[in-house]
């Protein structure tokens, strides 16, 4: 990405709060491994005055794997245009690692009541071939959807209160809701008994149940998130320009 035209992932989030605040809850590591859902720890490292920020970071892929690397950031707090940048560069030597190497960004714009925050990084998978294919096929589009869906999980936490751990929690039970309701609909489980506790209208009810079942099962696929489920079809997927990675992303190195 040095210098040239980022081709990579790209998430955008339009957040109703105040940019110190949403600086805070993006650059305070503590906070970040709350809401960001690819990472399990984050950990700062003991820096010098003027040099860039080195940290560790761990992601639990299963209950049983977790994978580590380390990363060095740095970012511009006051910039002419009044907007942030925070840029990093990160590797992990872990052999179980896809994510060999990469290098992203955050850009934070006023815009009105709230901020524009909008993210671009790209990375280089390890396994060779295998690990291409498996990249573009799964993990690309895992990656894509997991920045998103952490992003929407940041702004209700900035707009409505509602902190990550709750967040999750609503995530999973409609999520299990939906589930059910895609079972039942799809085999019918349990409305013979209820049919015939409609008496003479049992008949007339059996004759809708397939229409009723089929409403059901859209409803279960295609109905949008409550207002506060993170989603991460709320976030934008795709620059509407071209976007060039920020020049303080030159002065990092990829640490080894």
């Amino acid at each position: 990405m040095r210098g040239q035209e980022h081709r990579g992932l790209y998430v955008e989030a339009r957040i109703r709060a105040g940019l110190d605040h949403l600086w805070a809850r993006t650059q305070d590591p503590a906070a970040h491994q709350r809401w960001d859902l690819r990472f399990t720890r984050i950990e700062y490292l003991p820096r010098g005055e003027g040099e860039p920020q080195h940290f560790r970071y761990a992601t639990r892929v299963l209950p049983f794997l977790t994978v580590a690397g380390t990363g060095v950031s740095a970012g511009e707090r006051e910039r002419p245009d009044g907007t942030r940048t925070s840029a990093l560069r990160f590797s992990s030597p872990h052999p179980l690692s896809l994510l060999a190497e990469g290098s992203g960004y955050w850009r934070y714009v006023p815009d009105g009541d709230g901020v524009r925050f909008l993210t671009g990084f790209d990375y280089r998978p390890r396994w060779g071939r295998f690990g291409a294919a498996a990249d573009r096929v799964l993990f690309r589009p895992l990656m894509g959807w997991a920045t998103a869906w952490s992003f929407d999980r940041l702004r209700l936490w900035l707009e409505r209160g509602t902190t990550p751990g709750r967040a999750l929690a609503r995530w999973l039970t409609e999520l299990v809701v939906r589930a059910l309701v895609l079972v039942v609909a799809c085999t019918g489980l349990g409305l013979e008994p209820f049919l015939r506790s409609f008496g003479p209208y049992a008949a007339s009810l059996a004759y809708l149940c397939p229409l009723l079942l089929s409403v059901a099962v859209c409803v279960a696929l295609l109905a949008p998130p409550l207002p506060g489920t993170p989603a991460a079809r709320r976030c934008l997927r795709r620059s509407p320009a071209r976007v060039r990675a920020p020049r303080v992303l030159r002065t990092l190195e990829t640490p080894r």
